[in-house]
């Protein structure tokens, strides 16, 4: 199977034109074959925490229309897409949502980041339970940024029988997560781990992007550098 992760620059805010670049790698991604497309964390707007409390038109629903774009390139290619934004939980506040549109536009699930840090804590509602979702008779685990910060979250994905662990992120320039917690992910727990990071300035820093693909054995097998595109690994599940 061969999957993917995309990193581009997201237009500060502008969910529409986000959305349609979204719709548009995934469309990249499933013409080079690949089966499932990741992104970064907060892919529809940027990350800029503040700005969700203060606009409100950020926030997204499940089943918010301006999804169609994605679930739109999702059935013509035929790929399913993990794309992260802040989407409306019952609470009142929102959270940091990956929402996993099947190959026919439908929703296929959702993880909402279970470890929110600093700025984050104010504004998101955390979530309660891990994420993952199966295609094809593969089981893939979910985890946000800094969730992967947290070694039980991998572990729990592994007991869950889960072969391959998609991280959507935002991580800037000298961030130690590079190596010093993906492939330690994937090394501890005999997975395969696929990183989505993202590129452009935000609350964090500095993105380069960097996107990479880590074997069981925590060996780098692939990285996106710094470019806007697709990242596709064929991996042999």
């Amino acid at each position: 199977m061969k999957i993917a992760a995309a990193q581009f620059a997201p237009l500060p805010g502008d969910v529409a034109a986000n959305v349609r670049a979204i719709a548009e790698l995934i469309h990249d991604a499933a013409g080079q074959g690949a089966r499932v497309v990741v992104f970064p964390e907060t892919s529809t707007t940027g990350y800029f925490a503040r700005r969700f409390a203060e606009e409100p038109d950020l926030v997204l629903d499940e089943d918010d229309e301006r999804w169609e774009p994605v679930r739109e390139s999702c059935r013509a290619s035929g790929a399913a897409a993990v794309v992260n934004a802040a989407v409306r939980t019952p609470s009142g506040r929102p959270a940091v949502t990956s929402l996993v549109f099947g190959p026919d536009g439908t929703l296929l699930a959702r993880y909402d980041k279970r470890h929110l840090h600093g700025v984050e804590q104010e504004i998101f509602a955390a979530g309660g339970t891990d994420g993952g979702f199966v295609l094809d008779g593969v089981r893939f685990a979910l985890a946000t940024c800094y969730d992967n910060r947290f070694p039980e979250v991998a572990a729990r994905a592994r007991e869950s029988g889960a072969a391959v662990y998609l991280a959507s992120s935002v991580l800037e320039l000298g961030n130690d997560s590079f190596e010093a917690v993906y492939p330690v992910r994937a090394r501890e727990n005999g997975l395969y781990v696929l990183l989505a990071n993202a590129l452009g300035v935000n609350d964090c820093g500095d993105c380069r992007g960097d996107s990479a693909v880590w074997g069981p054995d925590g060996t780098r097998l692939a990285a996106a550098g710094g470019a806007s595109g697709v990242l596709v690994v064929e991996l042999p599940l």
